[in-house]
């Protein structure tokens, strides 16, 4: 065999593999684990993107759900699985941002035991009110909590919540005092303000449209560089002069470290494919007020940095802490 044609066999046989390799993934089904219940937000996109994943990839597609301590059953659950991307982890800021400065130890670390693959989407959170409160802009909630240090009430939705990081950041930067209420959840949180429990929360544009509509809530700012094209009218935080206060959640899909690259790239590209159908993109996500982001797995590397950072300043000035 001449020295030219061994070349040519040996690229041959160099993208038979890499054309093998690209294809070998998955080579049975995938399971997509979420840390919370059935039925929210998250539990809906999952297995959205799991029926077009199946679609895409010719084999079954399962989410399992895997609530409790605060996220951290499922997230274990991933990061002990086996690195061969058939099991990914979808799941929020709480876990991957802010729990790792709430918790002072957990069984996995979440910036060694992961690969980000994409950030889906984010979802800037309003700063809202019951109607009676006597202030209708932030510079009069602001004031008004000046006057009357301690009587106003905000609830969140668990100590070290993202309402309660962003609440404490509000009251550091601002110079007020107001009283954190923590409830067990979102459900109980925003009834609680329109009720007159709490003066105050936060919450995702989702769950305050139809109450902002009628008028059993009311609205101060959204977080965030922009304002929402569904509340145009409603200033950011940053543009009021509080751009230390971050409202924003996230949902974003994980592997376990050490998982196959061709696997990370497949999620990827296809995550970001159901993202870019303008229809599902409209339908299923603009219109519930999310942010769509499809980062690449380098740019979401990049954004955890800076976020955890962010996050860690807010855990630190709401002196939140569990062992």
């Amino acid at each position: 065999m001449t020295t030219l044609a061994r070349l040519l066999a040996l690229v041959l046989v160099a993208c038979f593999s890499a054309g093998a390799l690209a294809q070998g993934w998955p080579t049975r089904p995938v399971k997509i684990v979420v840390p919370y219940p059935p039925g929210g937000g998250i539990d809906i996109l999952a297995r959205q993107l799991a029926d077009r994943f199946q679609a895409r990839w010719g084999q079954g597609v399962v989410v399992e759900n895997r609530p409790g301590g605060s996220t951290i059953i499922g997230v274990d659950l991933v990061a002990k699985a086996a690195p061969d991307g058939h099991t990914i982890l979808m799941t929020t800021d709480s876990s991957m941002s802010i729990n790792p400065h709430l918790f002072r130890k957990l069984p996995y670390d979440a910036q060694k035991d992961f690969a980000p693959v994409t950030m889906l989407i984010l979802l800037q959170q309003l700063l809202v009110a019951n109607p009676k409160l006597p202030a209708n802009s932030l510079a009069e909630l602001v004031a008004l909590a000046k006057a009357k240090p301690g009587t106003i009430n905000y609830a969140s939705y668990g100590s070290g919540s993202q309402p309660h990081l962003s609440g404490e950041m509000l009251k550091q930067v601002a110079g007020i005092d107001l009283v954190h209420i923590p409830y067990k959840g979102i459900s109980l949180a925003v009834p609680a303000a329109m009720a007159g429990e709490v003066e105050l929360t936060f919450s995702g544009i989702a769950s305050s449209m139809a109450h902002l509509k009628s008028g059993r809530l009311k609205a101060f700012a959204i977080g965030g560089p922009r304002r929402s094209p569904l509340l145009p009218d409603l200033p950011t935080f940053a543009e009021l002069g509080y751009p230390e206060v971050i409202t924003h959640a996230w949902f974003g899909l994980f592997v376990p470290a050490g998982s196959p690259q061709e696997a990370v790239t497949r999620i990827y590209v296809d995550a970001k494919r159901v993202l870019d159908d303008p229809e599902f993109r409209e339908k299923q996500l603009v219109a519930k007020g999310y942010d769509v982001i499809g980062s690449s797995p380098a740019e979401f590397a990049a954004f955890l940095q800076t976020d955890s950072a962010a996050r860690a300043r807010g855990v630190k000035a709401s002196g939140a802490r569990v062992e």
